[in-house]
């Protein structure tokens, strides 16, 4: 697959992206983009929003990920597939600092790291599966890649698409639509704040969503 060059994005979109959650993004979305529910912030505290470095990872091997440490842009966050091998920790303590000395905005793996405890500490923003001490090997005869499509559970996910993770999870939204996901979004939160009043008021649910 290779290492292959990186699209130019408008950063404006992410300054609106980090004050939506990602439940309204997925809404406003149409009810698409959503990783795996088993991908998760390591840390309750942690929050993602950046344009996606997509990684893909053989089964039970992590040298793609140290190739995209230092091809990907300062600011981008690290999107990588593993082949569907979770008993492996493909990232640790290590690899963090890399990534942090980097500028790198975070690491989303449909997969396990390990070093948890230090990795929390480091306050780096990972999304994982968990946490696996089993290590990896680093063979550059198998085929990955840097910056190629990869697939993670139903989404599909591309180099320079917008990624942003919260405590519900992790969405994808395609780079060619993210100005009116993020349109549709913030009309959304709106239409929201004038339902909330509406309940304050004294209004049911059930007649504000004409649930009979």
């Amino acid at each position: 697959m290779g290492v292959q060059g990186a699209p130019i994005r408008e950063d404006a979109w992410l300054e609106v992206a980090r004050s939506l959650s990602t439940s309204t993004i997925h809404e406003a979305m149409g009810q698409q983009g959503v990783l795996p529910a088993a991908i998760r912030p390591l840390h309750s505290s942690f929050r993602i929003c950046g344009w996606a470095t997509t990684v893909a990872c053989p089964p039970g091997d992590n040298l793609w990920l140290h190739r995209a440490i230092y091809a990907s842009p300062p600011g981008w966050v690290l999107v990588c597939s593993t082949g569907g091998h979770y008993e492996a920790g493909y990232w640790g303590e290590i690899m963090t600092e890399a990534a942090r000395v980097r500028g790198l905005a975070g690491l989303v793996i449909d997969g396990m790291v390990r070093d948890g405890a230090r990795l929390v500490e480091l306050g780096f923003p990972i999304f994982c599966r968990g946490l696996c001490m089993r290590g990896t090997t680093k063979d550059g005869s198998m085929a990955g890649g840097v910056n190629c499509r990869v697939r993670i559970g139903e989404v599909t996910v591309n180099h320079g698409d917008l990624v942003v993770g919260d405590m519900d999870g992790v969405v994808v939204v395609p780079g060619e639509i993210v100005a009116d996901v993020l349109a549709r979004a913030r009309e959304r939160v709106e239409k929201e704040r004038q339902i909330i009043e509406r309940l304050r008021a004294g209004e049911r649910t059930l007649d504000i969503f004409g649930l009979g």
